[in-house]
């Protein structure tokens, strides 16, 4: 998809045709698994597991009654088709926020041996005629910001980059050093609510919370909410830390029950490398590290280009870094 040589119409095309979920998915999931495998984690290979399981039910009832559980599978979208190939996917997935229709576009891909002739800006123009028929208020996809080319394609399309988040990843160390600091890592008290709530709203913004909404009222401090926590069994761990009682960064883990569990951190806005909330940050990080040892995998999305000398100083590599584009 990095360039366009044979344009063809996305509107009167032979072999381009809606998704049909009832024989589509395990295809489509082939399809995904070639293009994107060696930059695919933990949760894409469950994302497809997830695909080729629905596709081996016995009728399509019993795939949609799970349907509000796993909302990222693709309900809707379009694929080419060539004499009963599927070599080109674009899937359509419906979000709302605050009752307004947003349509993520995903999995727009190509198989090796058929780019270059157009197929991906076909698919992705007829899934975005598909999402304004639907009277969407909104279009977003996400890139990887190396793929130049697809960038490319979708600024052309009308595109605009939204917001760019890098994850990181770290494995769990119990006997990582714990370096000398004068930063004091602890359980976060309620007096550093105000302030951690709105770094947490700088650096996980409203714009993208339709996607992955962080949760801010499970990690408000109080005792009915640790109490409604503790009935539905939602384990939250938050640390802060402090030097001479001067909040300087927090991070708070979010078990998600799947192999890489999640961390959000909280840092004030204009820091830079050498700034205490770096070094504060990292304290947390190598903390998380050290205490959550039983764990499989820690992730970490951020702002991408922020703190990074501080994120890579507790041994997080980056995985992946996504531009989010919106129409």
């Amino acid at each position: 998809m990095s360039s366009i040589t044979i344009p063809v119409k996305a509107s009167d095309h032979p072999h381009l045709r809606p998704l049909n979920v009832l024989r589509d998915l395990s295809a489509v999931a082939d399809l995904i698994e070639l293009c994107f495998a060696p930059t695919m984690d933990s949760d894409g290979q469950r994302y497809l597991a997830d695909m080729r399981r629905a596709s081996r039910e016995d009728s399509f009832s019993g795939w949609a009654s799970r349907l509000s559980e796993t909302t990222s599978l693709p309900m809707m979208g379009y694929v080419w088709d060539e004499n009963g190939q599927i070599i080109g996917n674009a899937s359509l997935i419906p979000f709302r926020d605050n009752g307004k229709r947003i349509f993520l576009i995903a999995n727009v891909s190509t198989h090796p041996d058929h780019r270059r002739r157009g197929i991906g800006r076909a698919l992705t123009e007829r899934v975005m005629k598909q999402a304004r028929g639907k009277k969407a208020s909104a279009i977003w996809l996400h890139v990887r910001d190396d793929n130049l080319g697809a960038i490319k394609l979708y600024q052309d399309l009308g595109f605009r980059e939204a917001a760019r988040r890098t994850t990181w990843t770290a494995a769990p160390d119990s006997f990582y050093p714990k370096p000398d600091s004068d930063i004091q890592i602890g359980v976060r008290h309620s007096h550093f609510w105000s302030r951690q709530q709105d770094w947490l709203r700088r650096s996980y913004p409203e714009s993208i919370d339709w996607y992955q909404p962080l949760n801010l009222n499970a990690l408000r401090p109080g005792l009915m909410n640790w109490l409604y926590l503790l009935f539905v069994d939602y384990y939250i761990t938050q640390w802060a830390a402090v030097r001479d009682a001067e909040l300087l960064a927090t991070l708070s883990w979010m078990p998600h029950g799947g192999r890489t569990d999640t961390m959000y951190a909280a840092t004030p806005s204009g820091q830079g490398d050498d700034a205490p909330a770096s070094e504060a940050l990292t304290q947390l990080l190598l903390h998380a590290r050290r205490t959550l040892s039983s764990r499989a995998a820690l992730s970490l999305d951020y702002p991408a280009g922020e703190m990074t000398k501080a994120i890579t100083a507790a041994g997080f590599k980056p995985r992946r870094t996504l531009l989010w584009m919106k129409l």
